[in-house]
C-alpha cells in the first residue's frame, strides 16, 4: 500500500514566495548556511546538541546562568538532562524580558466570552497581572515545588494564574474545564496539590455551568489542598465559600503589587504536570520542565505555523489539554498575540468561529477535523458572510483527517491559497512529531515532514523503517520537549514508550510515509484494524464512509471474528434530517467493499447520534470498541459527551 487515499495522491498546495520568504524556517536555514530543508532535517537529528542550542538561541531563550552542556545522555536516551547547569525561569522569557521595550504596549492576549464581552491585555498588563497573582500565592505561603491546580474557563485570568505558578517556581496542573468531580480529584490528589484556581461558573450555550460545585466536591478527596482561589466569571452567581480555604480572586489579587520577583529555577525544574488518560489505569502525569515544553512549543509554532510578532493565533482548545499551554508559551516566546474564546463554537449560531476570525483579525486558526465535518452540512453561507482576509494559515490536530472535509476547508474556505498545517504528536512530546510547514508542498490530509529535531520513522513489526507500508511511529533520538517521565511512576513511563525496541520511543500511533515523503497518521496503533491479515488504520475506512452524502462522520473498530481474526464494525453519524434505514446501511456497506475490497466488508453498520469525543474533538475509538463489546470503557472523564458511550452499548 503506497498511499492511504490513492485518489488524493497529489500535491494541492505549493509554497509561494510570500510564504517561503517570510518563514522562520527560511531565516533559520540561512543563518546556519544550510542549503535546504532536507539538509536541516538530517543535521538536526544527527547532532541534537547543535540543533537544540541553535533553537534556544534563535528563540532568544535567556538564562540567568548559562548551561555548560546542551544535553547529558549518561542515564540513557529515556532520561536525558537538558541545559545542564542552566538557571532560568520561562516566565522571564515570556514577559519579563520585554519590559522597557516597545513590546510591552503590544497585545499579548485577546479574549472574547460567549456573551460577547471582549478584553485585550498588552504584554505590560499581562506582566502586571501575573505579578499580582504571584504575590498573592506567596501571601498564601506557596512557593517553589508546590503543585497548584487550574480548573477554570478560558478567560484572561487563567493565563495569569498559569504563568504566576511558574513565576514562583511552582508546578502547574492544568485541568480540563469540563471535568467531573472524580477526574479533578484524582489528578489533584496524585500531584499532592496545595491550591486550586477555579471559577464560580461559566457560560455554555447561554446557560451557566456551576464550576465551583465540582471543585468543592473534588476538594473533599484531596487532603493536601489548603487554598481555593475563585474567579467570579459569572456576575451575580453566588456559590458557597468555605471560610479559611476559599478566597475570591477580586478580594485577593487586585490589592497586590504589580511587581514581583521571578524565582530563579534550574532549567530542568518541574514546570508543569499534564495528565493524559488512557483506557485503563489511573491517568498518566507527563512531567515537563522550564527548558522543555515551552521551547518545543515555540519551535513548532515558529517552524510549522510560522507565527511572527504582529500575528494573532487562535487554537480551539482548553487549558486542560496540552494545546492550551502550547498556545500561551509559544505565542509569548515569539512575541506575538494569542486569542482565547470562552464559549461554544457554534453559539449563538454556526458562524461564530468565522465571526471571531473577522472581528479580531486572526491570522492563524487551529481547529479539528471533527469541527469541520460538523459545519459542512450548514454549507458555505456561514463562512462567506465574514471577511477572512486576515487568515493566512489553518492548522489542525487531535485526530486523522478524511480527504473530503480537508478538501472542503482547503478549497471552499481557504480558496486553495491557505495551507492546512497538520500537526500530530502529543502531551508527552510537548508538541509535534510530524507537521506541515511553509517550505514544503502539501497533499490532502498529509504532513509534509517530521518536525526538525525529531528523528521519526515508521517501523514494521520487526523494527525496520519502511516507506509505503503502515507501521508504528517511532522516534530514535531524544528531543528537548520530551516528557521527563510520568509523575511518581518512572516504570510506567519506560513500559509505555521504551519497552518495544531498545533506545527507541514508540509513540503508539500508526502511520504511513509515501514515496514523496508525506506522512499520514492513521490512528492509534491500539485502534488499528487487522482484518484477514491486512492491517489498516481506522481513518482509511472512515474516509470512505464519510464520502457517502448522508454521513457527517464515522468511526471504525475491529471486533473479534473466528474467521478473519477481526471483523469491521462501522458507526455512522447521519446529517440532520436523514433517516437511518436498512437501504442506507447497505449503501455504506457496499461503498466500503467497493473502495477497500470484499475482505474489508463491514460485519455491521450502526447509526448513532454522536461519537464519544474529548474536548479537543478526538474520537475515542478504544472507548467505542470497549462499550460495543460490553467491556469497561475506562476513564470517560475527558469526554464532552459521555452519553455517547451509553448509546454505543445499545447499538447492537
Amino acid at each position: 500500500m503506497a498511499h492511504p487515499f490513492p485518489q488524493y495522491n497529489r500535491f494541492v498546495w505549493h509554497p509561494t514566495p510570500e510564504y517561503t520568504e517570510r518563514a522562520h524556517l527560511t531565516r533559520f536555514i540561512r543563518q546556519h548556511g544550510i542549503p535546504d530543508f532536507d539538509t536541516l532535517m538530517q543535521r538536526s537529528v544527527e547532532d541534537i546538541a547543535w540543533f537544540t542550542d541553535a533553537v534556544l538561541k534563535y528563540l532568544d531563550i535567556r538564562f540567568y546562568q548559562p548551561y555548560t552542556q546542551v544535553v547529558d545522555l549518561s542515564r540513557g536516551k529515556p532520561w536525558p538532562k537538558w541545559c545542564v547547569g542552566g538557571k532560568m525561569n520561562i516566565v522571564h522569557n515570556l514577559l519579563d524580558k520585554y519590559m522597557g521595550t516597545e513590546k510591552e504596549d503590544q497585545p499579548a492576549l485577546i479574549w472574547e466570552g460567549e456573551e460577547g464581552q471582549t478584553v485585550t491585555w498588552t504584554y505590560r498588563r499581562l506582566y502586571e497581572e501575573v505579578n499580582r497573582v504571584a504575590n498573592a500565592l506567596r501571601e498564601l505561603g506557596l512557593g517553589r515545588g508546590d503543585a497548584i491546580g487550574i480548573f477554570m474557563p478560558m478567560t484572561p485570568e487563567i493565563v495569569a494564574a498559569m504563568l504566576a505558578i511558574a513565576k514562583i517556581g511552582g508546578i502547574i496542573l492544568p485541568l480540563f474545564s469540563g471535568f467531573g468531580v472524580s477526574a479533578v480529584a484524582t489528578r489533584l490528589a496524585d500531584a499532592d496539590a496545595k491550591a486550586l484556581f477555579t471559577a464560580n461558573g461559566f457560560y455554555r450555550r447561554g446557560k451557566v455551568v456551576n464550576m465551583k460545585a465540582v471543585a468543592d466536591e473534588a476538594a473533599k478527596q484531596v487532603p493536601t489542598l489548603k487554598h481555593i482561589i475563585v474567579h467570579r466569571r459569572v456576575p451575580d452567581f453566588d456559590v458557597p465559600m468555605q471560610e479559611g480555604r476559599d478566597v475570591w480572586w477580586h478580594d485577593l489579587i487586585p490589592r497586590q503589587s504589580p511587581e514581583a520577583e521571578t524565582a530563579i529555577t534550574d532549567a530542568e525544574d518541574v514546570l508543569m504536570v499534564i495528565y493524559t488518560s488512557g483506557t485503563t489505569g489511573r491517568p498518566k502525569g507527563a512531567v515537563h520542565t522550564h527548558c522543555g515544553f515551552p521551547v518545543k512549543a515555540a519551535q513548532d509554532m515558529a517552524f510549522g505555523t510560522d507565527v511572527h510578532p504582529g500575528d494573532r493565533i487562535w487554537w480551539m482548545t482548553d487549558m486542560g489539554w496540552m494545546m492550551g499551554p502550547w498556545l500561551v508559551f509559544g505565542a509569548l516566546i515569539l512575541g506575538s498575540t494569542f486569542f482565547i474564546y470562552d464559549g461554544a463554537p457554534n453559539y449563538p449560531d454556526v458562524d461564530r468561529v468565522w465571526a471571531l476570525v473577522e472581528r479580531h483579525r486572526l491570522t492563524h486558526l487551529g481547529l479539528s477535523p471533527t469541527y469541520v465535518r460538523a459545519i459542512i452540512p450548514h454549507g458555505l453561507e456561514p463562512v462567506k458572510k465574514h471577511d477572512l482576509s486576515s487568515l493566512r494559515f489553518f492548522a489542525s490536530t487531535g485526530e486523522p483527517w478524511n480527504p473530503e472535509p480537508w478538501m472542503w476547508l482547503f478549497e471552499k474556505v481557504g480558496e486553495g491559497k491557505r495551507p492546512i498545517i497538520n500537526y500530530s504528536g502529543g502531551t508527552e512530546i510537548s508538541g509535534g512529531i510530524v507537521m506541515g510547514n511553509p517550505l514544503r508542498p502539501l497533499k490532502p490530509c498529509g504532513f509534509s515532514a517530521a518536525c526538525p529535531g525529531i528523528d521519526a520513522a515508521v517501523f514494521d513489526e520487526e523494527g525496520r523503517p519502511v516507506v509505503g507500508e503502515v507501521g508504528e511511529v517511532v522516534i530514535r533520538q531524544p528531543w528537548i520537549g520530551m516528557t521527563r517521565g510520568f509523575w511518581k511512576d518512572p516504570d510506567r513511563y519506560i513500559r509505555t514508550y521504551w519497552s518495544r525496541w531498545p533506545d527507541v520511543w514508540m509513540h503508539g500511533d500508526y502511520a504511513l510515509v509515501d514515496e514523496d515523503g508525506q506522512w499520514y497518521i492513521l490512528g492509534r496503533s491500539d485502534d488499528t484494524l487487522k482484518i484477514a491479515g491486512k492491517r489498516l488504520g481506522p481513518a482509511e475506512v472512515e474516509s470512505v464512509v464519510v464520502e457517502h452524502p448522508a454521513v457527517v462522520e464515522s468511526a471504525a473498530i475491529g471486533v473479534p471474528d473466528p474467521v478473519k481474526g477481526q471483523a469491521l464494525v462501522v458507526f455512522a453519524v447521519l446529517k440532520p434530517g436523514v433517516e437511518p434505514t436498512d437501504a442506507l446501511r447497505q449503501e455504506i456497506h457496499d461503498l466500503v467493499v467497493r473502495h477497500l475490497g470484499k475482505p474489508m466488508a463491514p460485519k455491521a453498520v450502526h447509526f448513532v447520534d454522536d461519537l464519544p469525543k474529548t474536548r479537543n474533538a478526538k474520537v475515542m475509538r478504544r472507548m467505542i470498541r470497549a462499550a460495543y463489546l460490553g467491556q469497561d470503557p475506562g476513564d470517560t472523564s475527558a469526554l464532552v459527551n459521555p452519553e455517547a458511550v451509553e448509546a454505543i452499548k445499545r447499538a447492537k
